[in-house]
């Protein structure tokens, strides 16, 4: 890539939304519909096309499914040096396309591969990264409402017609921020492309749309690459076995946090035993994970995972910012909690102030007499 001549500094040369399409195998992950399904919301509000971006061996025929979850075009670059991922073959591409067709945004999923590719993108193309985020949105519209039901600030404080006249047109991405107490808001108002992480479960995915799939424009376009152009190579791929808790597919998330702490090995057998009777699985706030209690695969909240179950229940959490906003999204929330000024009220459904190991076996008795009940019908 030839950095001679690029300008990122001339925002309105740079047009589109770009989404990079992680695959694996062949096989797209879930994170590429609901990134696809988000940058369609961006590019209706900024009157612009979406994008996907997909790189590998072979891969047209994942196009279709790209287009039916939102997009207009997708990029495609087929090569053998593309069947196994590698940073320096994925990152020159990546910032080959961009510098050729100026994107003013390009979405990553955090996961392992895009946490490793986007900082290198970024790097090269020199217009800062912003990471983990939930990208709200690009019309002040839509994100003055999200400060006025998210933040403590008044009319004057939010300042939304000196916002507006400055950040118009500037991606604004969400994160956790002091550990997790406050969340704020990054734009990237100088340069292109405004460049993201996000993470998966985030975004609501959009419905698969058929006309749209039969609809998407493929492009191949021209690029260049060679073996010397990368530096490692994959020997082989070995899958690990591992047992993984599926908060992200669960109907019923049960979550403990720092209210088991008098007797944490109790609080989670109980945790456990309601999620099974109600045929959910057990998560965690941070500090629950923090203070080993749970591994990090239960963790929900910003900096963990953020769910959309028909019932969430949290035990002894309080409800620091960062975890409700993972779980905030949920059909129906129940908290049980000592502390009756608990932020998780606030959110809440339905709520128990009380003593959760005295709460939680009652909770137990009465879901297990309404499972038999129901069975005995």
């Amino acid at each position: 890539m030839n950095m001679i001549n690029w300008d990122n500094t001339d925002t309105a040369a740079f047009h589109g939304v770009w989404v990079y399409c992680e695959q694996r195998g062949g096989a797209l992950m879930s994170t590429d519909l609901e990134l696809l399904s988000q940058g369609r919301h961006l590019a209706d509000e900024l009157g612009t096309e979406l994008c996907g971006v997909l790189l590998g061996d072979g891969v047209d025929g994942l196009a279709p499914d790209l287009g039916g979850s939102g997009a207009d075009k997708v990029y495609i670059c087929n090569s053998p040096l593309l069947k196994d991922y590698t940073t320096d073959a994925h990152a020159k591409l990546i910032c080959d396309l961009a510098q050729t067709y100026k994107p003013e945004i390009i979405l990553f999923g955090a996961t392992n591969l895009g946490r490793d590719l986007a900082p290198r993108g970024a790097a090269r193309l020199h217009p800062g990264l912003c990471a983990d985020v939930t990208p709200r949105a690009v019309d002040m519209g839509p994100y003055l409402e999200f400060l006025r039901e998210h933040s403590t600030l008044d009319e004057k404080g939010i300042g939304a017609e000196a916002l507006t006249k400055r950040f118009a047109s500037d991606l604004k991405m969400t994160r956790p921020a002091f550990g997790g107490h406050l969340m704020a808001t990054i734009v990237c108002p100088r340069f292109r492309p405004a460049m993201a992480t996000v993470r998966p479960g985030v975004m609501v995915r959009a419905p698969y749309d058929e006309a749209r799939a039969k609809a998407v424009q493929v492009i191949h376009p021209d690029f260049s690459l060679k073996d010397a152009d990368i530096h490692t190579q994959v020997l082989e791929t070995v899958k690990a076995a591992r047992e993984l808790v599926d908060l992200l597919g669960a109907d019923v998330v049960v979550s403990v946090g720092r209210g088991i702490g008098s007797d944490v090995q109790k609080g989670l057998a109980l945790g456990q035993e309601l999620a099974d009777v109600l045929g959910g699985v057990l998560g965690g706030s941070r500090v629950a994970v923090d203070s080993g209690w749970l591994s990090s695969d239960h963790q929900v909240g910003q900096t963990g995972k953020t769910v959309h179950p028909k019932l969430y229940i949290a035990l002894g959490i309080s409800g620091a910012i960062q975890h409700l906003a993972g779980m905030q999204d949920a059909g129906c929330i129940i908290a049980v909690n000592k502390n009756e000024a608990a932020p998780i009220f606030e959110v809440a459904d339905y709520g128990i102030t009380g003593d959760l190991f005295k709460v939680v076996p009652m909770m137990i008795e009465q879901f297990r007499a309404a499972k038999h009940a129901k069975a005995a019908v």
